[in-house]
């Protein structure tokens, strides 16, 4: 019995790996290109030149992980949508006057 080398799970851990790599350069990127345009000289100009280079380096990272295998793009998938929410996560609005000190102190135990 041969072994399929797209269902050995070091090929599908470095896929998702993989994958949380692409969806950190996508997501960085996107969160960096918001933020520039608030400053920029010609931000329509900025949001499009983000826009093709995230359309062009995810669906390639994509086709390159998977190299044919599905079971290696669902693995990829995973680890791009794992960037999806620690990206969420990490950009979320925080309330008015509620930084680090203060959150901590919410869940302080009460006397």
């Amino acid at each position: 019995m041969q072994l399929n080398e797209a269902w050995t799970w070091p090929s599908l851990a470095m896929a998702g790996l993989a994958g949380l790599v692409l969806g950190g350069c996508f997501f960085g990127s996107l969160w960096w290109t918001v933020q520039r345009t608030l400053s920029a000289r010609r931000p329509a100009l900025q949001h499009l030149a983000g826009w093709l280079l995230r359309m062009f380096l995810t669906p390639l990272g994509f086709y390159l992980v998977g190299a044919g295998h599905w079971q290696r793009l669902l693995a990829c998938l995973a680890g791009f949508l794992v960037a999806r929410f620690i990206a969420i996560r990490l950009t979320r609005p925080r309330p008015p006057g509620m930084g680090h000190e203060a959150l901590e102190a919410r869940h302080a135990a009460q006397p």
